[in-house]
């Protein structure tokens, strides 16, 4: 995993540079957690702080409630997602994070969006809910 400043989505794939880009079903194209998240994760796994690749999702987000979003749509930068449920944790947590991981990340895995309209979304672009879906 690595940071950017800026990522392109593609309608029906996902993220511009994903590895899982395209190979995933519908609804895992894209993955987001709550940046407020990760010093929570930090604390039960008593690190100072949880490096945002470590947990292996596409978009970290603050200031917003991304439970609320697991079924709206919504638009980040010029692309529209659709929130398409839950992403839980994996097994990969622990390695990742080390022992504790997976359980550290319950209920704070954030969620996974399909992707309806392309684009570019940058770091720092506003979060708007734009409703249910049809």
């Amino acid at each position: 995993m690595r940071e950017v400043d800026e990522a392109r989505a593609t309608v029906g794939r996902g993220l511009e540079g994903d590895r899982w880009r395209g190979r995933a079903n519908g609804k895992r194209q894209v993955s987001l957690i709550q940046a407020e998240h990760l010093p929570v994760i930090a604390r039960l796994l008593g690190r100072e702080a949880v490096p945002p690749a470590l947990v292996r999702r596409n978009l970290v987000v603050g200031g917003v409630n991304l439970e609320a979003l697991r079924r709206l749509r919504f638009r980040i930068g010029e692309v529209v997602l659709e929130g398409s449920g839950a992403c839980a944790p994996c097994a990969k947590m622990d390695d990742a994070l080390g022992p504790g991981g997976f359980i550290a990340m319950m209920g704070m895995g954030g969620i996974v969006a399909r992707v309806l309209e392309g684009g570019r979304l940058r770091v720092g672009d506003p979060i708007e809910a734009l409703g249910w879906p049809d």
